[in-house]
């Protein structure tokens, strides 16, 4: 008989206990502490397993779970004698940053204010002992407080390691989960420089000037860099989606899903299962699959993109979204399964991420959107060069995450915008103006910056407007973006997947020049002059569509002002 496939558990022993469903994992229990490291940071995409595999380590390692071998039977650790006799014996601080998400750095100060409170309140039975002196119970008490300056916040891990340390005679294990949660908070909300400064101080007391600290392990969907939090950590073991170190321990293996897909009775199911979930590479490891989505399917047996809604994705659009005409270029091509070219930097800089293209990919690839097909070594490449990687969107429900998430972009304007596309299939050239100019009206800053800006430039909105185009009408025409020319212009073909059902449809977009045409009427006779001089119709005439069924249209933009 199957066991129950429980969703949303992160607590280990309420998996073992209770007989849930669970794939072993507990082998990174021997390699991470065979491999000796001193710190440890572990990052891989959302929903992972990381939660879990922490709290695996707390009730492994953890004084609080002595005697609590009975977790561990059964389970592949717990074959080797050596880890039998640790079982239980250090003390071990766990807590986890995955709830600070809060808008302003004052709010998120007072939220880790809280998680350090309750960590405290845990721990309150160190006050009765005798290895406190009344300073540390001083201390002690200003944690407890409803209100911790900075400085006792930043230095409270560091303090408590030494108060476990004394009290149990055996240096301590740190487990921080989520670590970058807030970091990605204060970019996305405007107080980077504050979060920077406090994370550094926090960081550098407790895994790098804390004598008591045994072994310690940071869990998050990024590589934050080290300029910006771990300055001062040399003692630092990074492990990256490209490391090969624990690759297996986070995710599910391909063996592991289809064996799971059979005991489930899904081993029919296999191929689409995977054209879904797998697509991860950690490492020299590949299929490796989503295990959120895993284990919804086994709960439910539908296909449904379950990973892609666990989270409001705030940064990345915000990215995408607000991102250069190169981003949105070749982000259309990844849309329709192309792949793109960039060097990849897995120390992401939050604060270039706005200006920087190769930021905005390697960011996407550590969040797990983004797969590497190919990459070259340094021998093939000059001195001093770096390599390029092939990258393209992990599986379908990357797909159809970014799918919604475009058509997201629209909301506010979403029954103008819909109206749009009924007009431009039909030809209504007057509704198409009409719409257009509220769907421009309504969003065209939020492709900018989110705020009203005069100085918006236009290609942003409209190269945003054709990843809407594509979202919207796959499945019944294939989108070409021409793409040859710099500022002011977009020209865009609608090719019908089933030509003796639809017409094809050309659109040149042209930002008004006051200095070359006079008004926004000449500017669209330009667009069109430009789409017949450069002959666009020879393509689609060469795949035997009539002329007479290719229709020609020229927007032009002045500000948020369109006329087609």
């Amino acid at each position: 008989m199957t066991r129950t496939v429980a969703i949303g558990i992160q607590n280990f022993a309420d998996l073992i206990q209770k007989n849930y469903f669970y794939i072993d994992k507990t082998s990174f229990i021997k390699e991470w502490w065979e491999s000796g490291d001193s710190v440890t940071l572990i990052s891989r995409p959302r929903r992972f397993g990381k939660t879990l595999n922490m709290s695996m380590l707390e009730h492994f390692f953890s004084v609080d779970y002595a005697g609590r071998g009975d977790l561990f039977e059964g389970l592949s650790i717990w074959e080797e004698e050596a880890y039998r006799r640790i079982q239980g014996t250090y003390p071990v601080i766990s807590i986890s940053f995955a709830n600070v998400k809060e808008k302003d750095y004052e709010s998120t100060k007072k939220r880790i204010g809280q998680i350090l409170t309750n960590l405290f309140v845990k721990y309150s039975f160190l006050k009765e002992s005798d290895v406190l002196t009344d300073v540390d119970r001083a201390f002690f008490d200003r944690i407890l407080s409803l209100d911790i300056c900075e400085t006792d916040a930043t230095f409270a891990l560091h303090q408590l390691s030494n108060y476990l340390y004394r009290y149990y005679g055996k240096k301590v294990i740190i487990l921080l989960d989520e670590y970058d949660t807030p970091m990605q908070e204060a970019y996305v909300n405007g107080y980077w420089n504050e979060m920077v400064s406090f994370t550094r101080s926090m960081f550098n007391s407790t895994f790098k000037t804390n004598t008591c600290l045994e072994r310690g392990i940071m869990t998050g969907i990024t590589r934050v860099s080290k300029e910006s939090i771990f300055s001062d950590l040399n003692n630092l073991k990074v492990v990256t989606t490209t490391s090969d170190e624990y690759a297996s321990s986070f995710g599910f293996t391909e063996g592991e899903v289809f064996t799971a897909l059979n005991a489930f009775g899904y081993g029919k199911e296999k191929n689409k299962v995977k054209s879904w979930y797998d697509g991860f590479i950690f490492g020299n490891l590949k299929d490796i699959y989503n295990p959120w989505s895993i284990l919804n399917y086994l709960d439910t047996g539908k296909f449904c993109a379950y990973w892609a809604n666990t989270s409001s994705n705030s940064l990345v659009g915000k990215l995408l979204r607000e991102g250069s005409r190169k981003i949105k270029e070749k982000f259309e091509c990844l849309l329709q399964g192309g792949t793109i070219q960039s060097v990849i930097d897995e120390q992401i800089v939050y604060d270039q991420l706005d200006g920087n293209e190769r930021a905005v990919w390697s960011l996407l690839l550590a969040s797990g959107y983004l797969k590497v097909l190919s990459f070259e070594s340094y021998r093939d490449i000059p001195e001093g060069a770096m390599p390029k990687y092939e990258l393209t969107l992990t599986n379908r429900e990357v797909r159809l995450m970014f799918g919604n998430m475009i058509r997201n972009w629209f909301n506010d304007a979403e029954a103008d915008y819909n109206d749009f596309i009924k007009a431009l299939l039909v030809g209504d050239r007057k509704a198409m103006n009409a719409y257009m100019n509220r769907v421009a009206l309504q969003t065209f800053s939020y492709f900018d910056t989110g705020n009203s800006s005069s100085g918006a430039e236009p290609e942003r909105f409209y190269h945003g407007f054709v990843l809407g185009l594509l979202v919207e009408l796959q499945g019944r025409y294939m989108v070409i973006s021409n793409r040859e020319s710099g500022f002011g212009r977009y020209d865009v073909m609608l090719e019908p997947l089933k030509p003796e059902d639809d017409d094809a449809i050309i659109l040149e977009f042209k930002v008004h020049d006051p200095e070359d045409e006079e008004t926004l009427k000449d500017t669209v006779q330009e667009a069109l002059r430009q789409i017949k001089e450069k002959k666009y119709a020879a393509v689609l005439e060469a795949k035997g569509i009539p002329g007479e069924r290719i229709h020609n249209y020229g927007f032009a933009f002045e500000g948020k002002k369109v006329l087609a």
